[in-house]
C-alpha cells in the first residue's frame, strides 16, 4: 500500500499547468495512477490506498499536484477531483474484481468508467463553487484529450499486468 501511495504521489508531480481562467486545475497523473491502483490492488486495499493518499495530502504532505498539500486543496477547485479518485479507485477495483482484467476491452471499459467518476466529482464540486458553464470550461473541457490518452494508457497496461503477475500464473 505504501508503494501504491508513493506511485500515486509520483504521477501527481506530472503536471501541465493550464492558464489560470481555466480554474488552476492542472492536467496530472493522478487520475492515471489512482485508476491503475484501484485496478491492481482491488475494491478494498485499492481504495485504502487512494484514501490514505488523500488524507496524507490533506494533513500537510506535499503530494499533490505541485506539491500541494492541506485542506485548502480539498475545498478548492481540484477538491472534487481528489475525492472522485476514491470513487473511482473502488469502481475499478470492483470491475477488477469481477474479472475485468483479462481483456483490453473490458479494461478500456473500466478505465473510462473510473474516470467519468472522477470527472463527475470534479465538476459537482466546481459547480457548487461557480456555476455549471464554468465548471465545464474549467473541469471537463481541458481534460478531455487527457483523459483519453490515460485510458487507453492503463487499458494496454492492465491486461499486460495480470498476465504478468505471479498471483495470476
Amino acid at each position: 500500500m505504501a508503494l501504491a501511495i508513493f506511485f500515486i504521489a509520483l504521477f501527481a508531480q506530472i503536471t501541465i499547468n493550464l492558464p489560470a481562467q481555466s480554474g488552476d486545475i492542472p492536467i496530472t497523473g493522478q487520475t492515471f495512477a489512482v485508476l491503475l491502483v484501484g485496478y491492481i490492488l482491488g475494491r478494498k486495499w485499492g481504495t485504502l490506498a487512494v484514501l490514505f493518499y488523500v488524507i496524507l495530502g490533506s494533513v500537510g504532505l506535499p503530494i499533490f499536484a505541485d506539491g500541494e498539500s492541506g485542506i485548502n486543496v480539498l475545498i478548492g477547485g481540484s477538491g472534487g477531483f481528489i475525492f472522485g479518485f476514491i470513487a473511482g479507485a473502488f469502481l475499478v477495483g470492483w470491475l477488477s474484481e469481477l474479472g475485468w482484467t483479462t481483456s483490453f476491452q473490458k479494461s478500456l471499459i473500466a478505465m473510462t468508467l473510473g474516470t467519468i467518476t472522477i470527472i463527475i466529482f470534479g465538476v459537482a464540486r466546481l459547480t457548487y463553487l461557480y456555476d455549471f458553464k464554468s465548471a465545464l470550461e474549467w473541469g471537463f473541457y481541458p481534460f478531455i484529450i487527457g483523459g483519453l490518452i490515460k485510458i487507453i494508457l492503463g487499458a494496454a497496461v492492465l491486461p499486460v499486468y495480470h498476465k504478468l503477475s505471479p498471483t495470476q500464473r
